[in-house]
């Protein structure tokens, strides 16, 4: 597994773990343990994506500008790249 699929599954194992706590969060909204581990999550899914993003491609429109340029356009689409 290249480092490339390896952050790309950290990343979605960071955003699985965010769904689920946004879930249990619905009905349990006082929850100071779900909300912790919801902010350490996204903490660490947001790094996460910003590493990938340094280092390989934007993975959203919104995180497309780099080094002062628009570069959503400059790699292969999130549907044609080969980690899908």
């Amino acid at each position: 597994m290249t480092e490339k699929q390896m952050l790309l599954n950290r990343i979605r194992k960071y955003s699985f773990a965010l769904d689920e706590a946004r879930l249990f969060l619905d009905s349990h909204p006082d929850c100071a343990e779900a909300v912790k581990y919801y902010e350490k999550n996204l903490a660490l899914y947001n790094k996460a994506v910003e590493e990938y993003e340094r280092r390989f491609a934007p993975m959203a429109c919104n995180g497309a500008v780099r080094n002062g340029k628009w570069a959503w356009n400059t790699t292969p689409w999130p549907w044609e790249r080969s980690e899908n």
